[in-house]
């Protein structure tokens, strides 16, 4: 069976809402089989052995497969900006960000269309990419889906959001997420062991992510002792303080009250380090403290990310189909 027979009926994300999605059904994604790009850019806000020189080949596709109610990509997860690409363009696009010096191909969101992702990454190396290939996950992953990548990735970038099923119901949409993103990044971490080149880059492995939520430290406190005992050596961390409230900006008409309208604050960022140091956390990365809104894009613009954080090389709005190479 191809594998794009798996539109047919949906089961790719652990929603396996059973769209039709090859005969225009939309799945709890808001997707078709089209597989729809918002913009390809060259961004320099990853993790520094992801970043490169040029930046990381950032590539945001449309839809999601959670319902983040402080996403800050809210306008192409859940709003439907993009424009359907042929797997033929989709392996130009990652041409063109190769030539442009990117440092990696980057996917970001792709879960809900990753037999088109797949198709087009085996078209891009046949045709010349040499490049690393990431796969930025919310971790909200089936293990089915994630063996279709196994020949086309070389990194996984999973978030580890919570592992409190309240918290994954009111914050994030599904109840089940700490059981599912806590199976998948052990089967990520044991696909993909780590490995990195001359320079210090990233060229094989897993880096797990994880958002801290101001007022919530208790989430993060329970999710690093979870990578110490199953992740420590195996993967690296990232610890992200870049929680931005966005008033106004929530696609949900109804926001859970405990939902956190700050920033982390200098004392909360205290005790993340303190936590690091006692758990012995050592592979991989945090954020500086620097509050503000400088994360927060908005694909309605030709230059997407701002404050320099990355070059928009292709965008839905401004730009037709990529030329074929």
């Amino acid at each position: 069976m191809s594998n794009y027979e798996l539109y047919k009926h949906c089961v790719l994300c652990p929603r396996a809402c059973g769209a039709n999605r090859l005969e225009g059904g939309r799945g709890f994604c808001g997707e078709d089989a089209a597989l729809r790009i918002a913009c390809a850019c060259l961004h320099c806000g990853e993790e520094p052995p992801l970043t490169g020189k040029a930046g990381s080949g950032t590539v945001f596709v449309s839809g999601c497969s959670l319902r983040c109610v402080f996403c800050q990509n809210y306008q192409i997860s859940r709003y439907g900006m993009g424009r359907a690409l042929s797997g033929e363009e989709f392996a130009a696009l990652c041409h063109l960000l190769q030539n442009k010096g990117a440092a990696n191909i980057n996917i970001v969101t792709g879960t809900h269309a990753a037999p088109a992702i797949a198709g087009g990454l085996a078209l891009a190396r046949a045709g010349g990419l040499c490049l690393p290939v990431l796969w930025n996950t919310s971790g909200y992953e089936s293990l089915s889906t994630l063996s279709l990548l196994d020949d086309v990735v070389d990194v996984f970038l999973p978030d580890l959001k919570t592992l409190s099923t309240g918290r994954a119901r009111d914050f994030f949409g599904a109840a089940d997420y700490p059981a599912i993103a806590a199976a998948a990044v052990q089967a990520m971490i044991d696909a993909k062991p780590l490995s990195f080149s001359q320079d210090g880059a990233l060229i094989q492995g897993v880096l797990v992510r994880h958002l801290v939520l101001p007022g919530h430290l208790d989430e993060t406190r329970t999710v690093l002792e979870w990578f110490a005992r199953y992740a420590q050596g195996r993967a690296l961390l990232s610890l992200m303080t870049q929680y931005t409230p966005l008033p106004n900006r929530q696609p949900e008409t109804e926001k859970p009250a405990s939902l956190p309208e700050r920033f982390v604050n200098e004392a909360e960022y205290e005790t993340l380090l303190r936590w690091l140091e006692e758990l012995g956390i050592e592979d991989g990365y945090y954020q500086e403290l620097e509050p503000g809104s400088a994360w927060l894009p908005d694909f309605s613009q030709a230059e997407p990310f701002p404050g320099g954080l990355g070059r928009c090389i292709w965008h839905w709005k401004t730009d037709g189909a990529v030329a074929l190479v």
